[in-house]
């Protein structure tokens, strides 16, 4: 059993980290703002505090935790604090970077952790590269990086705009947009599955200074996964496809999510991470990877009334021009 300390915990990915590591019979403290209000299983220890309360963060280092999970670090100044914050206090650091610090675009169609961290699209990416820079220059803290991939449980998997928005398009019967094709190979992993997987690099010597990715071993394609949601919704989707540089001409705050990350095939290989916290298995039916987004956000809209924002009108607007042209 160790003493594991979860800086988040009540996230897209950390909850069911957090039941996992309990049901494993580890020692589990959570260290967040509390301002979710999100369940814990018995006997989580819970500190409500802010990392930007240089007191009440520095405080944890009182404490001796065999596990520090990271999953609140996004800029390499908050990676600087948490060397200077853990180092001498934890027997294992794991930062939560993300799988979209890998090239883009892709030298292979198959990623592993040798492929190059580079992505010249998006400022969140090139973050979380930083921050893994920083920490792999330091020689003090025993670290574990981990890249999750597109992981899900409380939203659904848009190509743009978030959850309620794609809902609300879907349900009116109105055009919702897909980059590309529609064609292109991406991975999804429910955060259940990656918990596992997660959990078992806990005081791995194995897993000291160097980096895994875990995500499921399935990729599938745009246009499958709009037509799963929308079925889930009981309607279909109007797809409208449009080229990722010419949704980037309408909106340029979709560069980093589009040509940085969803534009691009990703699938990968966990060969690595299976050699040291065991075998897993990820559900590979799309149906049942997106039953717990769409329940999500089904309860999150239930009872709530919409109007039209600048996405729906921007939308709709480039679904009418991309439809228009050859017409």
């Amino acid at each position: 059993m160790s003493n594991v300390l979860f800086v988040g915990g009540t996230g897209q990915i950390s909850l069911p980290c957090v039941e996992k590591a309990v049901a494993a019979g580890h020692k589990v403290t959570v260290f967040n703002r509390g301002k979710t209000e999100v369940p814990l299983p018995a006997g989580v220890t819970t500190i409500v505090g802010d990392m930007k309360d240089p007191a009440a963060y520095q405080a944890l280092a009182k404490n001796r935790y065999d596990v520090v999970c990271q999953f609140m670090v996004f800029t390499p100044n908050q990676m600087a604090e948490d060397i200077k914050v853990f180092t001498g206090h934890t027997g294992q650091y794991i930062f939560i970077s993300s799988a979209s610090v890998y090239e883009k675009p892709p030298s292979h169609y198959i990623i592993t952790e040798k492929t190059p961290t580079v992505n010249p699209y998006w400022k969140y990416s090139q973050d979380k590269i930083a921050c893994e820079a920083l920490l792999k220059a330091d020689k003090t803290l025993p670290w574990t990086i981990v890249r999750p991939s597109h992981t899900v449980r409380t939203g659904l998997p848009t190509a743009v705009g978030n959850s309620e928005e794609l809902a609300r398009r879907l349900l009116a019967g109105r055009p919702v947009l897909i980059q590309g094709d529609g064609a292109t190979p991406w991975t999804l992993t429910r955060s259940v599955d990656f918990a596992n997987p997660f959990i078992n690099l806990f005081g791995k010597k194995d897993a000291l200074g160097t980096d895994f990715h875990i995500t499921s071993d399935r990729g599938y394609t745009w246009d499958d996964i709009y037509a799963t949601i929308a079925k889930g919704f009981g309607v279909e989707a109007k797809i409208v496809h449009v080229p990722s540089d010419t949704m980037v001409r309408y909106d340029k705050s979709w560069e980093g999510p589009l040509t940085g990350d969803k534009s691009r095939a990703a699938l990968f290989d966990n060969s690595k991470v299976k050699r040291v916290a065991g075998p897993f298995t990820c559900s590979e039916n799309l149906a049942e990877v997106l039953e717990e987004p769409i329940a999500n956000t089904k309860g999150r809209m239930a009872g709530k009334t919409y109007h039209d924002t600048e996405f729906d009108v921007l939308t709709d607007r480039i679904a009418r021009e991309q439809s228009a042209l050859g017409a």
